[in-house]
């Protein structure tokens, strides 16, 4: 879906229109010794923090989170999110926090995904991997945010599928009918310094008063 490569351009942006910023990935999967989804963010916040404040836990399967950790008898626990969350925020501005699958993937027995951004209040950007598809699940997602009783603040398309039919057509559809404004759309991507191509498709003018739009500073 390229919600990594969303996020890094997000940081990217948000610095760049002055803000420093932390990122941050609660959980992840498929990585064996080192979280290449948080080194990626790291990279693109530009902080030395540690690993383990930005990825609080890594499972080295690549199936669902929730499986992960039973596998590993290391459950997901809200209160060390919360507590490597709190760290970031000391240390930066804003912090973009990635999410993992989307927006209903079980993280434990009661544990939703959905629960971190509640549980933080954190504004929500939704990551659309543009492809065959994309239409119900960003629809779906927007509708799911909204029962959760949090305000999806923008959105970002991410060309996941180089060879989508009508992806002109898909994107406008989107831009018409997700309530919340398309923050850019990052076309295919190739060599090493995606994040930074990537950035340059993030709509930075008014970017911070989009994401929080209330008087005072970012969290």
């Amino acid at each position: 879906m390229g919600k990594t490569l969303a996020s890094c351009a997000l940081i990217l942006a948000l610095r760049d229109s002055g803000l420093s910023v932390a990122g941050m990935k609660p959980a992840a999967t498929g990585d064996t010794f080192e979280a290449e989804d948080a080194l990626a963010l790291r990279e693109a916040s530009g902080l030395d923090v540690p690993l383990k404040r930005m990825n609080s836990f890594l499972y080295e399967p690549a199936i669902a989170p929730h499986l992960a950790a039973e596998r590993a008898h290391h459950k997901i626990e809200m209160r060390r999110i919360v507590r490597d969350y709190d760290y970031l925020a000391e240390r930066a501005e804003a912090v973009v926090v990635e999410g993992v699958g989307g927006w209903m993937v079980p993280l434990g027995p009661r544990l939703m995904l959905a629960d971190i951004p509640q549980r933080l209040q954190l504004p929500v950007v939704l990551v659309v991997g543009l492809r065959l598809g994309c239409l119900n699940h960003a629809l779906l997602s927007a509708r799911a945010i909204a029962a959760d009783g949090l305000e999806l603040r923008g959105w970002i398309g991410s060309a996941v599928d180089p060879s989508m039919a009508s992806r002109n057509d898909n994107i406008d559809t989107l831009k018409r009918r997700l309530p919340a404004p398309c923050l850019g759309i990052i076309p295919p991507l190739t060599g090493k310094n995606r994040p930074k191509q990537a950035a340059k498709h993030i709509r930075t003018r008014g970017l911070q008063r989009t994401l929080w739009p209330q008087p005072g500073a970012p969290a």
